[in-house]
C-alpha cells in the first residue's frame, strides 16, 4: 500500500517463455512408475548391501532413497501447482515446489552424513565384501536409473522434469562407479575399496545437493532466481520509450518454474502510451522468463512523492 495516489498500470504476460510450466497431467503415471522402480530398487540395495557387507551399496541406497523422496515431492508439488489461486492464496500453491526442493536437499545431506560415518568405521575396521552381489545389484541400478531418466527425457520446457532427468542420468554414473569398485575388489581382494567408494559417492552427492540447497534457500528467501540478471532487467525497463527512471524493482520466484516482478517506472510525459505496459510485460516474459510482471507508472511529480523511491535513484 502507498500513502499517496499513483497512476497504476499492470498486466500479466503468459507467453511461451513465461509461467505455468508445470508438470503435464500426462506425467502422473510417469511419476508413479519412477517411484515404484526406484522404491523397489532401494529395498533391494538395503537387503543385499547388508547381506554383502557392502557400504557402497548402502550409500547408493541412501542416495536413491533421496531420489524417491525427490520424485514424490516433485509429483506432489506439480499437482498442487495446478490448483487455481484463491482469495487466501493469491498466487496459488506453486511455492510448494521450492519447499519440496529445500526439504529434499536437507534429507539427502543428513542421509549422506550417516553413510559417510559408516564408511569411515568400515575403513578403520574392514569387513569381508561380497563383490559379486555388489556388482549385480549396482548393475541393476544402472538399469533402473537409466529407465527412469528415459521416462523423464521428454520433459521439454518444464524445469522440474529436466532436473529429474539430469539427476537420474547422474545416478547412472554413480551406479557405474559402484560396478567398477566391485570389479576392483573381485580382482584385488582389497576390501578398503568398498568404503572408499562410499566416501566418493557421498562427496559426489554432497557436491550435487549443495547447489540444490543453496538455490532452494535463495528462492525461499525471495532471492532473484538463477539465470536472471537484475541489471539487465533494469536496463531493459529503462530503455522503454519515455521511461527516465526505474525504482523499487523486485524479482522473486513464485515456484521453481515461475518468476514475478514488480517495479515503478517514471515516465517523462503525463500521457502514458497505450502499448507501453503490454510491450513491457510481453518482453519480460520472452527475454527473462518473467511471467508475472506488475508495473506501476509514475510521472516525475508523483515519483518525487513516492516513499519507495531511493534518494539516490536507481
Amino acid at each position: 500500500m502507498h500513502d499517496h495516489d499513483h497512476d497504476h498500470s499492470h498486466a500479466h504476460s503468459h507467453g511461451p517463455h513465461g509461467h505455468h510450466h508445470h508438470a503435464p497431467t500426462g506425467f502422473g503415471p510417469t511419476f508413479a512408475i519412477g517411484v515404484a522402480l526406484n522404491g523397489g530398487f532401494v529395498a533391494a540395495e538395503v537387503v543385499f548391501g547388508v547381506a554383502a557387507h557392502a557400504t557402497a551399496l548402502l550409500a547408493d541406497a541412501v542416495h536413491n532413497a533421496g531420489d524417491v523422496l525427490g520424485l514424490l515431492l516433485a509429483w506432489g508439488a506439480a499437482v498442487l501447482a495446478r490448483r487455481l489461486p484463491s482469495l487466501r492464496r493469491t498466487y496459488g500453491w506453486g511455492r510448494g515446489s521450492i519447499l519440496a526442493a529445500l526439504a529434499n536437499a536437507m534429507v539427502l545431506l543428513i542421509g549422506v552424513g550417516a553413510i559417510a560415518l559408516e564408511a569411515v568405521q568400515h575403513l578403520l575396521n574392514p569387513a569381508p565384501v561380497e563383490a559379486n552381489v555388489m556388482l549385480w545389484v549396482a548393475a541393476g541400478g544402472i538399469l533402473v536409473n537409466g529407465i527412469t531418466a528415459w521416462l523423464f527425457a521428454g520433459g521439454g520446457g518444464d524445469l522440474n522434469l529436466r532436473a529429474i532427468f539430469v539427476h537420474m542420468a547422474g545416478d547412472v554414473a554413480i551406479s557405474s562407479g559402484v560396478v567398477v569398485a566391485a570389479l576392483l575388489i573381485g580382482a584385488t581382494g582389497a576390501t578398503w575399496i568398498d568404503p572408499a567408494a562410499s566416501l566418493l559417492i557421498a562427496a559426489i552427492v554432497v557436491a550435487a545437493t549443495w547447489g540444490l540447497l543453496r538455490d532452494s534457500v535463495n528462492l525461499a528467501m525471495d532471492g532473484v532466481p538463477p539465470g536472471i540478471a537484475p541489471g539487465e532487467v533494469t536496463d531493459y525497463l529503462r530503455g522503454l520509450p519515455g521511461v527516465v527512471e526505474v525504482h523499487d524493482l523486485h524479482i522473486w520466484a513464485l515456484s521453481t518454474t515461475e518468476t514475478a516482478l514488480t517495479a515503478h517506472l517514471v515516465h517523462e510525459t503525463e500521457t502514458l502510451p497505450e502499448t507501453l505496459i503490454l510491450q513491457a510485460t510481453r518482453e519480460l516474459g520472452a527475454r527473462f522468463s518473467i511471467g508475472h510482471a506488475t508495473l506501476q507508472v509514475e510521472t516525475a511529480r508523483l515519483a518525487d512523492a513516492c516513499r519507495l523511491r531511493p534518494t539516490d535513484g536507481v
